[in-house]
Formats: C-alpha cells, structure tokens, sequence
C-alpha cells in the first residue's frame, strides 16, 4: 500500500503542479493585459487559487516522497493537499484527476497501518 500511495501522490502531485503553473499563467495573463469580454474573465479570488496552484503540489509531492517511511504524516499532508486544492480551484474537469489520484494516496498511506518493518509510526 505504501509504494502504490508513493505512485499515486508522485503522479497527483505532478498534475497538480501542472495545473497549478497553468493557474497561476492564466491569472497573471488577465492581471497583465486585461479581460476579454464573453472569453477571458478575472476568478473571483485570485491570491487563493495562486496559494492553492502553489502550496497543493507541494504538499502532495513531500506527501509521497514520506509514504514509505511516514505512512500517517504521508496520509495527512496528501489529504491536506487535496482539501488546499478543492478549497482553490473546485472540482473542475483540469482538478478531478489530480484530486482523485492524490485522495486515493492519501487513504492508502493512512491504511498503512502496519509498516513492513518492526518500526512503529503512529
């Protein structure tokens, strides 16, 4: 369960940062030239989708980069990176995947309750 919640938050983690690099163009891109009336519009919280299009990859990433050692912590900062996403962006079709990939991770590291090795770590 440990390695397949370090896939899943690895390939989450990395779709996200996509999103979130893409996020943060598309803002930018409004802020620099301006709307585009019936194309182009300014979200309506700007600096949240920046700090969720920032720090959710984030967290993803170091998520699963602790799964095989740190299941509980993996679980917790994955989860935590799937609500800082949903609370920034929203269930959108660019967001369902990298939100669904990294909530599956998330609960696999948290069922990983018993660590292969004799080390405790909850």
């Amino acid at each position: 369960m440990r390695n397949a919640a370090l896939i899943l938050g690895l390939v989450g983690g990395l779709m996200a940062l996509v999103v979130g690099f893409a996020a943060y163009g598309y803002t930018e891109a409004i802020r620099a030239w301006g709307e585009v009336d019936g194309l182009f519009h300014q979200v309506a919280n700007v600096e949240a989708m920046r700090t969720a299009g920032l720090l959710s990859p984030i967290l993803a990433i170091a998520g699963a980069g602790m799964a095989r050692s740190r299941a509980l912590w993996a679980g917790v900062l994955m989860l935590a990176s799937v609500a800082g996403f949903y609370m920034g962006f929203g269930v959108t079709f660019f967001t369902l995947f990298p939100m669904a990939f990294i909530a599956i991770a998330g609960l696999l590291a948290l069922a990983a309750g018993r660590p292969d090795e004799p080390v405790r770590h909850f």
